[in-house]
């Protein structure tokens, strides 16, 4: 059987992934035979990272076993950088559990002090701030430090509600974004800023971080992420008085994301499309 070297089987894996082929990525690298300790902890490494985004975009269950894979590597062969990944896709896979089970609805602060299930999720993002805020500092790179600010921002604003600590961690994965020439870190920093020039009525401004965002997950090959981008676009375009626009948009998307197996998104356009246009 031919053989083909390691680094274009991760570089086919990532491309696959971000197209929303998680299946076929994880074929691809089960269907490798590692040589080495560190050719398999390289692949571990891939599938963990595949199965984690595969969770949060489809509501899956793969992760737990591919990161319980990776740490077996990881301590057959111990990698400093590898081992802060390991970290963070935990950090990713809980904060994609947190927001599933509605964290999004804490509210902080609230005179009652909420319910025991409030308090309780409102604990665990707080450890989840925690815990970003150590990857952030023990980041071997500006482009890991990007993403660890992108998702302490995130956690603020979706978990935690503080949207001055999101926006200042949104920016700050912005400027790491473009000092490391991390196109993709760049694309998400500016969807959640656009986000809030959005909140706050700037609808010019929200325009352009929107469209540049969208345009770079579209470089990257990111369907899942173009997708969302072009929900968000269908909003901007109601929002400005052209339901049209919005409508087709919205329209797109849904026929996308149903041939994606992305019921989440299929859902959000269905509003847009249902509006009137007169």
């Amino acid at each position: 059987m031919a053989e083909i070297a390691l680094s274009p089987v991760l570089e086919s894996s990532t491309a696959l992934m971000r197209a929303g082929r998680w299946s076929t990525a994880t074929t691809l690298l089960q269907a490798v035979t590692p040589a080495t300790p560190a050719e398999r902890l390289a692949v571990a490494a891939a599938l963990a990272e595949v199965a984690v985004d595969q969770d949060f975009a489809q509501q899956t269950t793969n992760a737990d076993h591919a990161i319980a894979v990776l740490e077996e590597a990881l301590a057959e062969s111990p990698d400093a950088i590898i081992g802060w990944d390991l970290d963070f896709l935990r950090l990713r896979k809980d904060y994609g559990t947190a927001l599933l089970a509605g964290g999004d609805e804490l509210q902080p602060g609230a005179d009652d002090g909420g319910s025991d299930e409030d308090l309780a999720k409102r604990a665990d993002a707080e450890a989840l701030g925690k815990r970003v805020e150590r990857l952030r500092d023990l980041a071997p790179d500006d482009a890991r430090a990007g993403h660890a600010a992108f998702y302490a921002g995130v956690i603020a604003d979706n978990l935690r509600e503080l949207p001055a600590d999101a926006f200042a961690a949104y920016t700050s994965a912005l400027e790491l974004g473009e000092r490391s020439g991390d196109d993709l870190l760049v694309s998400l920093a500016l969807r959640h800023l656009g986000d809030h020039a959005h909140t706050a009525g700037d609808l010019p401004l929200a325009r352009t971080q929107w469209e540049r965002s969208t345009e770079l997950r579209q470089k990257v090959g990111h369907l899942l992420g173009a997708l969302a981008q072009l929900t968000l676009l269908a909003v901007l375009a109601k929002d400005e008085g052209n339901p049209t626009a919005s409508v087709a948009i919205a329209t797109e998307v849904s026929r996308w994301s149903r041939q994606a197996a992305l019921p989440w998104l299929e859902a959000q356009t269905a509003g847009l499309m249902n509006e009137t246009v007169g």
